[in-house]
């Protein structure tokens, strides 16, 4: 197995973006991030508003498969910062398998509400072209998010960056 992508999903604000910045830089492989690729395509903002929420979630989905499947066919790996379901993730374990790699993911989790919101409400990821992520709109993303039941591992942003990166680099070293 030469190549590996690891995708940090979860809610905003739990740590994935933090976490898949660490790991590309600790790996040496690119970091993709849902939320910048969007940002990217915000000035076709009169195109963007036509397309139905699931359109939209199949765009993101299909921009970021896009960049997973080239970075495979040139034998690499990368990590990958975006929201996913156990539908994409089956999907994007096919293409790895088909090319002799490995995706992992890692669901980012805030087991404290307070400090969730926290979180949230106090962060400025200064995304060209992107919004910043409030309480409401997390809480709706909350019902929109079916729970994993894919293998994955579990990392909560109450525990350290370095702490959850150690957890996630012994979890990438098994067999």
């Amino acid at each position: 197995m030469n190549s590996q992508v690891i995708v940090l999903t979860g809610l905003s604000g739990t740590g994935k973006s933090t976490l898949a910045d660490h790991l590309a830089r600790d790996l040496g492989v690119p970091a993709f991030s849902g939320d910048w690729l969007l940002g990217a395509i915000a000035p076709a903002h009169t195109v963007l508003a036509k397309l139905t929420r699931p359109d939209y979630l199949a765009m993101y989905h299909s921009l970021l498969e896009s960049l997973i499947t080239r970075q495979l066919m040139l034998d690499q790996g990368a990590t990958v910062d975006c929201a996913i379901n156990d539908t994409i993730s089956e999907r994007w374990q096919k293409i790895a398998e088909d090319r002799g790699a490995r995706l992992d993911i890692v669901e980012c989790v805030c087991s404290d509400e307070h400090e969730h919101r926290r979180r949230v409400e106090g962060r400025q990821r200064h995304i060209p072209g992107w919004h910043e992520v409030d309480w409401n709109h997390l809480q709706r993303m909350r019902v929109e998010t079916p729970p994993l039941t894919v293998p994955h591992l579990t990392v909560d942003a109450l525990y350290s960056v370095d702490d959850n990166l150690g957890h996630i680099h012994a979890w990438l070293r098994r067999p």
